[in-house]
């Protein structure tokens, strides 16, 4: 049983440190942000700004993602019913973002 916790914890922290790609996007897109402001005419702000928005949304959709994944593999962890109640309000909060961003990543790329 230790080994099988040791594993889970293994893969949790992994997940976790992944789940900081996010944090390197947006970080991303803000040094691209700043540069875009400074180098391109003022007609090309608007499609700059567009394109980093959707590589920032990219980003965030990744990381939302990854720490749902996190979140239930902690679960397994050490079950009791607060954390599962917990789990399921993380995971409806952060579903809800995911659909809704997804769905303004979509509509930029398309219109």
């Amino acid at each position: 049983m230790a080994l099988l916790d040791w594993v889970v914890r293994a893969i949790y922290l992994s997940i976790s440190f992944l789940a900081h790609s996010w944090s390197s996007g947006r970080l991303e897109a803000m040094i691209r942000f700043f540069r875009a402001k400074v180098r391109t005419p003022v007609s090309d702000h608007v499609r700059e700004s567009e394109a980093i928005r959707q590589q920032l949304g990219a980003h965030l959709l990744l990381g939302l993602e990854i720490f749902i994944a996190a979140d239930i593999i902690s679960s397994v962890v050490s079950p009791s019913w607060d954390k599962v109640g917990i789990l399921a309000a993380i995971v409806a909060i952060r579903t809800v973002l995911s659909y809704f961003l997804r769905r303004e990543v979509r509509q930029t790329k398309d219109g």
